[in-house]
């Protein structure tokens, strides 16, 4: 069992109970959402500790958000109530199949307003690995800051570091400052996770591999980049390969699937297993989630991924 740290703004999310057009529907379920959220609750599942770093809105959908976390195994004791801020919100349009459109609201959340002061007593004793996405350093000036002492504080602890770009063009004022600051923030980490489309908008390169040497001329070590239904390229310099995607019976929702490869990777190489290994860990989380209606509701435990890989 590993500790590992990671930060993001958890939502409310408010999922239309029948398809169609999201202006036409009538009722919503409530769940909790966020690419973090996603992430911690696979690496629970298979059996690792997660400690995440928020701040919520002192408000009902904020407490709701926290109870979710901590039922799910999630430590929480870094989470912050803010009183004069609100919990961010998303609303998603319900599909069966394909990409369900959601909108978000959450400018001037309560996390967008996580700043250096957010981490002032964080105790880094035990953590084994931190795992960041591009979404909060879009949120605000503080965030990105928090982001960057998070890194570098990361880096000279020797905590290892992982890197899911996670691109959300809306959040940023241009796609050249996004490019900017997100590559920058991943060449400090150890672990790269970007998607094909994500690479290419980033660098300007179109072919995987050089994508690829693209981080690693920043000093990555690991880059291990999804392509959707086809698998997965990985590239750590001196080796590179392929991997296969896992066979899929029905696509139900695509949201949750690149964090559930991040699980499966992140997951993988913390437990020593052989870099291929890790890669088509990946693969088969990410197979799973993108069966399964909600945003984390198909991240396996061991037991259901050792059953899913064994089929395939």
């Amino acid at each position: 069992m590993k500790r590992i740290l990671t930060i993001g703004e958890p939502m409310a999310l408010f999922v239309a109970e029948q398809e169609g057009p999201l202006e036409d529907a009538d009722r919503f379920f409530r769940n909790v959402a966020g690419a973090e959220v996603n992430f911690s609750i696979g690496m629970v599942r298979l059996g690792h500790e997660v400690t995440y770093i928020s701040r919520l809105g002192d408000d009902p959908f904020g407490k709701r958000i926290e109870r979710f976390l901590r039922e799910n195994g999630i430590d929480t004791s870094y989470i912050a109530y803010d009183s004069e801020y609100v919990t961010g919100m998303q609303f998603k349009q319900k599909v069966t199949s394909g990409d369900p459109l959601v909108v978000s609201r959450r400018k001037n959340s309560a996390a967008s307003h996580m700043n250096l002061e957010t981490i002032a007593e964080l105790r880094w004793e035990g953590f084994d690995h931190i795992h960041l996405t591009g979404i909060p350093p879009a949120l605000s000036a503080g965030c990105r800051e928090l982001v960057y002492e998070l890194m570098d504080r990361a880096r000279a602890k020797g905590v290892q570091i992982s890197y899911d770009p996670n691109l959300r063009p809306g959040l940023w004022p241009d796609k050249a400052e996004m490019a900017r600051v997100i590559n920058d923030l991943a060449c400090r980490a150890d672990i790269v996770l970007p998607g094909i489309e994500e690479g290419r908008l980033l660098t300007g390169k179109e072919e995987a591999q050089d994508i690829c040497d693209f981080y690693h001329a920043a000093g990555v070590k690991t880059v291990v980049m999804k392509l959707g239904p086809q698998g997965a390229y990985t590239s750590t310099g001196d080796r590179r390969f392929f991997t296969p995607g896992c066979r899929v019976e029905k696509v139900v929702d695509t949201v949750g699937a690149g964090d559930g490869f991040a699980v499966g990777v992140v997951s993988g190489i913390l437990e020593g297993l052989p870099l291929e290994e890790a890669v088509r860990r990946g693969t088969a989380i990410g197979a799973l989630a993108v069966m399964a209606p909600g945003d984390n509701d198909g991240l396996p435990d061991r037991e259901g991924l050792a059953a899913f890989l064994a089929a395939q």
